[in-house]
């Protein structure tokens, strides 16, 4: 066999098939050259790989990256079946890795009635009437994503705001956290609802002040209608996750981690995964209430393949800030004597431990939503008993959405190897009222992204989609800027938090990646590694940082396959 020439940067992680194929490439071709499916040049890549920061031009053969380097490396790979794509210039990333989204809520969420920039009761409720006017007899208005703080006074909607235009159509609209959400008199009537009905553990039935039902239902208490809803059919279900696999690649989404899907959900996947339909990456964690269902069959974290993979659970140990939910050690500064509700999950706690422990033990990784300060500490006490009980070893919890710390926790963090799964656009949502909400000094330590990398932590980004925007431009521009919504921060809410745009896009990407176990799979433009990558419209690292959330993504490949937009 002729020598081989030098290859650029060819890592010791390329998998032994592509070595196999490489073989193969030089019989068939009966020359010494390796030949790439795919050569991208002329770009200006951000690899986020610490030994070779920067590169003009990738090669991927099959799925995997084959080669990273300059123009003249790259193309030692070029042979006779190369496609070669000219990227003008334009900054690649690695795809986008989102560590926390609902994927089959949000894409239903597309198309369900939009309220989230409702201005007023009044737009809420002709949103509403509007909806239920062409919803087909039998079925529900649904979705919404509302936010009273977006009203004066932002009081919580009722069920008398949207009574007159519903008579017949069950309503069911949630709070843009999903943490609370208004019923109409139909669907409390479905639900038997009454002013006698008893606040469920971890919820609660707002009420009016003759104790009746306002409509509006917290946490635990949404599960008295949902249990009543009519079933997500196949068809919808599949029409659903399409949509939000659409839409995931046109933002350059490549690998999602889906927080409490249904077991019908991670059916639908396997079933797309089979025919060559899945376009982004999907780590499915389930209940922690079912954690047996996997143990059961021996699935243990980052089991499955490239496309799909399970081994991880999600609980619940607390709400949200928004809903007054969110579990603090110290009452609500806007609402003396609240300090928030722990979730049904912990009731009691012991409860919770044990479950949590059984499916530690049985090699399944923790993944729990805890955002009050009471709440994290509560949750990282769990895993410390546990570390106690089960031993030491590389396990990767993670605490999503940590948003309201205790000073003393961010060290317990990096003790305990916990991750922080963090969604920067809330702080930019959030921020608009959230001091009022807690005080100047929790505020503090709220979405404290820099503290927590000052500590060592591992950091974890995405968006919780649906309840925030999917997009990462949005993300990062909350990552870096820390502008609130309201535009009343230009210069930066808490700005000792922001990051730099690199650091971002590491945690967007590698610190995601290392969070579900595959760090040597994606997250970086390496050789061996998948072939997930985005190109943008403009560079991020030379814009105004304010220009980020407007930045588009023009080319996004997966496993070295276009699935959105184009390159000359």
């Amino acid at each position: 066999m002729p020598k081989l020439p030098k290859i650029a940067r060819i890592s010791k992680s390329v998998s032994m098939y592509l070595l196999v194929a490489l073989i193969g490439s030089v019989l068939a071709f009966g020359q010494a050259k390796p030949a790439a499916d795919l050569i991208v040049t002329n770009a200006k890549i951000w690899t986020v790989d610490k030994t070779r920061p920067h590169a003009e031009a990738l090669a991927v053969l099959g799925d995997r990256i084959v080669a990273v380097g300059s123009v003249a490396e790259v193309d030692a790979w070029h042979g006779p079946q190369t496609k070669v794509l000219d990227a003008q210039g334009k900054l690649l990333l690695p795809g986008f890795n989102d560590a926390h989204v609902h994927f089959v809520d949000g894409g239903d969420h597309l198309t369900a009635v939009q309220l989230k920039d409702a201005a007023s009761p009044e737009e809420f409720a002709k949103r509403i009437s509007d909806r239920a006017k062409t919803t087909p007899k039998g079925e529900w208005v649904i979705g919404g994503d509302w936010d009273e703080q977006r009203w004066s006074p932002a009081n919580l909607p009722t069920k008398e705001l949207v009574d007159a235009a519903t008579p017949e159509t069950p309503v069911w609209v949630n709070r843009y956290d999903g943490h609370e959400s208004l019923a109409n008199s139909v669907t409390l009537r479905l639900a038997g609802i009454t002013s006698k009905t008893a606040d469920p553990a971890g919820g609660e039935i707002v009420r009016d002040a003759q104790g009746n039902p306002t409509g509006v239902l917290k946490d635990a208490a949404q599960e008295l209608v949902n249990k009543v809803m009519p079933p997500m059919t196949p068809a919808h279900r599949m029409r659903a996750i399409h949509q939000a696999l659409d839409h995931a690649a046109s933002l350059g989404v490549t690998s999602v981690q889906d927080m409490n899907p249904s077991y019908d959900d991670v059916k639908a996947y396997a079933e797309l995964q089979e025919r060559g339909g899945l376009t982004v990456r999907i780590y499915a964690a389930p209940m922690e209430t079912n954690w047996k269902d996997q143990a059961r069959i021996g699935i243990r974290h980052g089991f499955g393949s490239s496309f799909l993979h399970m081994g991880a659970v999600k609980g619940y140990a607390d709400g949200s800030l928004g809903s007054e939910t969110a579990y603090f050690f110290d009452a609500y500064t806007d609402a003396p004597g609240k300090t928030g509700l722990l979730s049904d999950e912990m009731h009691p706690v012991s409860a919770m431990q044990q479950r949590l422990r059984g499916a530690d033990a049985a090699g399944l990784q923790l993944c729990v939503h805890a955002i009050g300060d009471r709440a994290i500490s509560m949750t990282l006490d769990m895993f410390s008993q546990i570390e106690k009980t089960n031993g030491k070893r590389d396990r990767r919890w993670r605490i999503e959405h940590s948003q309201h710390l205790a000073a003393k926790d961010f060290a317990r963090y990096a003790r305990l190897g916990v991750i922080a799964s963090v969604q920067p656009y809330h702080a930019i949502d959030d921020g608009r009222w959230a001091e009022a909400r807690i005080g100047p000094d929790r505020i503090k330590r709220t979405y404290a992204f820099r503290t927590f990398i000052d500590n060592g932590v591992h950091l974890a980004f995405g968006t919780d989609w649906f309840v925030a925007p999917l997009s990462p431009m949005w993300s990062l521009y909350a990552a870096v800027t820390r502008a609130t919504l309201d535009g009343k921060t230009p210069n930066g809410w808490v700005p000792e938090q922001k990051l730099t745009v690199a650091e971002g896009i590491e945690a967007y990407t590698m610190g995601s990646a290392y969070a579900e176990f595959q760090e040597k799979e994606k997250g970086s433009i390496t050789p061996g590694k998948l072939a997930d990558f985005v190109v943008l419209s403009d560079d991020i690292f030379k814009i105004p940082a304010a220009s980020i959330k407007n930045v588009k993504v023009e080319a996004t490949f997966l496993g070295g396959k276009l699935v959105y937009g184009g390159l000359e």
